[in-house]
């Protein structure tokens, strides 16, 4: 009761914050309109840093054409492509860290410790008539004075390419990441957390549903790791308002430290959409997840069949609701349990206020199992919102929730659950010369009734604290047509 009720005052607090946007801008009617907080697509603005120009706010909003059944986030859409360019840029982040989760307080950890991450950026954008393809890169290398993490490199990639004609769209997803601790809440609401080159010159992609990405959500899973997402999507239009989308998903996370679980991810996802009107769909979608554990001969086969229904406003709303029963298939029994049937669903919003966007996913289903269990139970909740304050600061709220229990209960014996929170905040504000400046506060939550480290002054409950700065700053663009 107590978690819920914790989670429940996150949301609100979100929520309220969003709400109190319309009431500050109407104090500030008289102000020129700041730049979006949301990363969009914009054709080359005046990069001087102390201008907050109305042109870019009337822009031509174009929607957003992915299908509602698909794999990828929906989106309120992105402003309209003028030009074809790339970026190159380069980036230097802080992070003051307490009680550290691989620390144990001793006097070779203590209790904060620092880490510095110097990367080169690169953003690149190329349009077509038809086609877009959109890459944006991070990569570098960090020192920390805490002897656990140690230095080492780290690396993020998000890449895209989509082919749109008349009755079929094709898309082509790619997410890599190699870091030192967990991506549930890495960088904060910082330029950190995000590969490629922040502000104006953003490269907006398509990205994953947060449930075809293996799960990195329990901090009791330490260490650097690799952690790869492919995604192919096909989507065809059979009548004026009826489309079918089939889409293959490959994932893996990988650790460098032993005592974690690796896994794999093989995901089917095929649906049907109907447009009942222009901005409301239904449909049916089924999905098939094999995962696999390397070095645990246990491997899951998952079945989810999802009635859904989806609302689509340019630049104001994306609903979208899901869920159906859901069928998982153990290859080796556990306690003479073979298989078990639940449900599962999604709900995803993205909401447009004036100059405020809040972005809200729910899930329930099985899942990987966080990077500590093969396998689990999960309920996941992710709240984001983005505001300007003034002409040149944005401000920035994040609130992450995740839940990973053991898919089967034994009889007589607590079932071990983790709970994990992220809560951060922050700012950013250009500072001219192509120069971007965030500064961020971060708690991440470890709530565990299960063994989560053998380590001496280790605690099954531990909340770690982060203050985080990063500078960005990156070239004029170099237009390619």
């Amino acid at each position: 009761m107590k978690t819920w009720k914790q989670l429940a005052c996150g949301i609100l607090a979100i929520v309220a914050y969003g709400f109190g946007a319309t009431v500050l801008w109407a104090q500030e009617s008289n102000e020129e309109k700041p730049k979006p907080a949301a990363r969009v697509l914009l054709p080359l603005p005046d990069l001087s840093g102390n201008q907050q120009d109305d042109s870019e706010n009337n822009q031509t909003m174009q929607p957003d054409r992915g299908p509602v059944a698909g794999v990828q986030s929906p989106t309120l859409g992105t402003s309209e492509l003028r030009h074809s360019y790339w970026v190159p840029g380069i980036q230097y982040g802080i992070t003051a860290q307490s009680n550290n989760f691989n620390s144990t307080g001793s006097t070779q950890n203590p209790a904060w410790t620092t880490t510095h991450y110097g990367s080169g950026n690169i953003s690149l954008l190329e349009a077509w008539n038809h086609a877009l393809f959109g890459t944006n890169y991070s990569g570098g290398g960090f020192f920390s004075s805490d002897t656990t993490q140690g230095n080492g490199q780290y690396h993020q990639l998000a890449s895209a390419f989509q082919f749109d004609q008349r009755r079929w769209q094709f898309l082509v997803m790619e997410q890599f990441s190699y870091l030192p601790q967990t991506a549930f809440g890495f960088g904060g609401t910082t330029g950190l957390s995000v590969p490629g080159i922040s502000g104006a010159l953003s490269v907006a992609l398509p990205g994953l549903q947060e449930v075809f990405a293996p799960g990195q959500s329990i901090y009791a899973a330490t260490g650097p790791r690799y952690s790869n997402d492919s995604a192919v999507q096909w989507s065809y239009s059979v009548s004026r308002r009826g489309s079918f989308t089939v889409a293959a998903v490959y994932g893996f996370l990988r650790f460098t430290n032993p005592g974690n679980t690796n896994n794999d991810m093989e995901i089917l996802n095929a649906g049907y959409t109907y447009a009942l009107t222009r901005k409301d769909y239904i449909g049916a979608i089924y999905r098939f997840t094999a995962f696999h554990f390397p070095g645990n001969p246990e491997a899951l086969g998952d079945h989810a069949a999802q009635f859904m229904y989806g609302r689509r406003i340019t630049g104001r709303i994306a609903l979208n609701l899901a869920g159906g029963p859901e069928i998982t298939n153990f290859r080796f029994p556990v306690t003479g349990v073979n298989r078990t049937t639940s449900g599962s669903g999604i709900a995803s919003l993205a909401y447009g206020f004036r100059a405020t966007t809040v972005r809200l996913v729910y899930s329930h289903g099985v899942g990987s199992g966080g990077g500590f269990l093969s396998g689990s139970n999960n309920d996941q909740v992710i709240a984001n919102l983005n505001r300007p304050l003034g002409r040149l600061w944005t401000s920035s709220l994040s609130f992450g929730f995740s839940r990973n229990s053991q898919l089967v209960t034994i009889k007589s014996l607590s079932s071990p659950s983790y709970n994990s929170y992220q809560i951060s905040g922050g700012l950013t504000r250009p500072l001219g010369g192509g120069t971007n400046f965030s500064i961020g506060y971060q708690a991440q939550i470890q709530a565990s009734n299960g063994i989560v480290c053998t380590a001496p002054g280790c605690q099954n409950n531990q909340t770690t604290h982060q203050i985080q700065m990063s500078f960005q700053w990156h070239a004029p663009p170099q237009v390619l047509r």
